[in-house]
């Protein structure tokens, strides 16, 4: 390498050995990245340069309650004080690891940015986490600084007792003198971001791994750059006056990408809702004129039947990701937004993807106007993907195999044996089994590991979902393999019924034959369970091996 800002090392000497990276490919355009590089700079510093530092950026609640309405400017200003903070006052340097804690926040939004611009790494970490898994994010990115909200303070102290190299921590959504915010009050508003290398490491992203030890996925300026000039511009197509809104947390690369450097990649403003479940965003719809929103397929099964009670005449673009998009939710939701939006009496069709915090964010997706239902869609512009057979092979279409992806972002693993896993013959393997249509577009059929063989059959849990979300008995369900003598594994499906419907022998009969009636018989659940909810991650995504234990 030519050049690093870097004066901690850590980083590269743990980045996997060049020959175990992915393959990159930067033939777009837009992707030819020069040496140096900033994120911070490209998507706040370089809008108040051009003169348009009064535009509205970021949207949300303050420490003492009050609503926030911070201009590029305002953004760049608090950035800049909580940078001289963590210099000055913590002692960071370019290459310290930086743990972030916090809910969907401008105060996060800030803190992000601080450590883009003083040449450091955010570990962000999700709210929920508790003190074992901040403990092992901790020792395994040797992480000496972080940077928490307040009210998330008792996991993060408990953590702190087993982990003596995390030294310096300061609170912020604080209205304590010693707290962040008031450390900062007192920084000047300028600083000098730090001239980065494109391919210094700016994030280390941890994902859960089967084994329970979490992994830590490295990306560089670079990447941030390039997930901004590939999905947004090509499919999603936002506009500078679009107000961006949504549920994942800015410590989910989904939601960072989406609630952060998209809107910021064009000029746009984010809203950032602390608690964003699906009653509490419709009507934050209405409240801030959202036109675009980023949410998991449950949320807008939930939402679809509440629409007529908010005024969402704003919402012109809806994002699904996080898990498969049943054929019924895309349906549901269009119908239900039919002439209540700003996309017309046609509806909203739904804008599927599907991502990896290992590529950062969205390689496979679609347009409106290239909606299929049941197809996540083609490779984003910039990603080539493919479906790879055991022996490594290319499969024609029609065959259920491997996805392989590849492009300007890739999986680098934090010292971590599992890159050999996840890169084969320069292509990424994200874990998920898919098959490529007659047309070119990729079809989710299940994650590799949760294919059910069942009396010698393949078959995906999620077809048999959607299957299931077909009948209006059901409100979500989720679909396993669970152990038979017989078969080796029966198909079992959890339900959570609707209002109005009694479970029990009668409706499971019933659904049993439903599915039947609609997808091959072979596939139909040999048993149902009935639960009140679905086991789900922070993010949204369906638990699937708690619904292989007991209720």
């Amino acid at each position: 390498m030519a050049y690093t800002s870097h004066q901690d090392r850590f980083a590269f000497e743990h980045l996997p050995p060049r020959e175990q990276w992915p393959e990159l490919i930067f033939e777009l355009p837009e992707l030819q990245f020069p040496e140096r590089l900033n994120c911070a700079h490209e998507l706040l510093d370089a809008w108040v340069e051009r003169g348009q530092g009064d535009r509205l950026c970021v949207q949300g609640f303050g420490v003492d309650g009050q609503p926030l309405r911070w201009s590029y400017a305002q953004l760049q200003a608090e950035a800049n004080r909580i940078a001289h903070v963590l210099v000055d006052e913590l002692g960071v340097v370019p290459g310290n690891r930086v743990l972030l804690r916090g809910a969907n926040t401008p105060a996060m939004a800030a803190c992000w940015f601080a450590v883009m611009k003083v040449g450091a790494i955010a570990v962000a970490t999700m709210p929920l986490l508790r003190a074992v898994e901040l403990e092992q994010i901790i020792q395994k990115a040797e992480i000496r600084h972080a940077l928490c909200d307040e009210r998330l303070a008792e996991e993060l102290s408990l953590a702190r007792e087993r982990c003596p190299g995390l030294t310096q921590a300061l609170l912020f959504h604080s209205a304590a003198p010693e707290g962040l915010e008031a450390r900062a009050a007192a920084k000047p508003a300028q600083f000098s971001t730090v001239d980065t290398a494109a391919e210094d490491c700016c994030i280390i992203a941890f994902t859960s791994g089967t084994t329970g030890q979490p992994k830590g996925t490295m990306h560089f300026h670079r990447d941030v750059m390039a997930i901004c000039r590939c999905w947004p511009p090509h499919l999603l197509r936002p506009q500078a006056d679009d107000v961006f809104i949504g549920s994942p947390p800015l410590a989910f690369t989904f939601g960072l990408g989406g609630l952060l450097l998209f809107p910021m990649t064009v000029g746009a403003s984010t809203v950032l809702l602390e608690k964003a479940s699906p009653e509490a965003l419709l009507p934050a719809v209405a409240r801030y004129g959202a036109s675009v929103m980023f949410t998991a397929p449950t949320s807008y099964r939930v939402m679809a039947p509440l629409l007529d009670q908010h005024d969402l005449s704003s919402l012109r673009k809806c994002v699904s990701a996080g898990e498969a998009l049943p054929a019924a939710t895309r349906q549901l939701w269009k119908e239900a937004t039919r002439g209540r939006t700003a996309a017309g009496e046609g509806g909203i069709e739904l804008i599927d993807g599907i991502g990896a915090t290992e590529l950062l964010h969205i390689f496979i997706s679609h347009d409106e106007a290239t909606a299929r239902p049941g197809a996540t869609g083609r490779p984003v512009p910039g990603y080539r993907a493919c479906v790879l057979g055991e022996e490594g092979q290319v499969l024609p279409p029609g065959q259920v195999g491997r996805l392989a992806v590849k492009g300007p972002t890739g999986c680098r693993y934090l010292a971590d044996e599992r890159q050999k896993n996840y890169v084969l013959n320069g292509w990424n393997l994200t874990g998920d089994a898919y098959l490529v249509d007659e047309k070119g577009f990729f079809v989710y059929q299940a994650r590799t590991d949760d294919m059910i063989i069942s009396g010698g059959y393949n078959i995906a849990g999620p077809e048999v979902e959607a299957a299931l979300l077909l009948h209006p008995a059901v409100a979500e369900c989720g679909v396993v393999g669970q152990a038979d003598e017989e078969r080796g594994q029966i198909v079992k499906a959890v339900v959570v019924l609707r209002p109005g419907f009694e479970a029990g022998p009668e409706l499971s009969k019933t659904l049993q034959d439903f599915v039947k009636a609609t997808i091959a018989p072979y596939k139909y659940p040999r048993a149902i369970e009935f639960r009140e909810r679905l086991p789900r991650t922070e993010t949204g995504k369906l638990q699937r091996f708690r619904l292989r234990q007991p209720a």
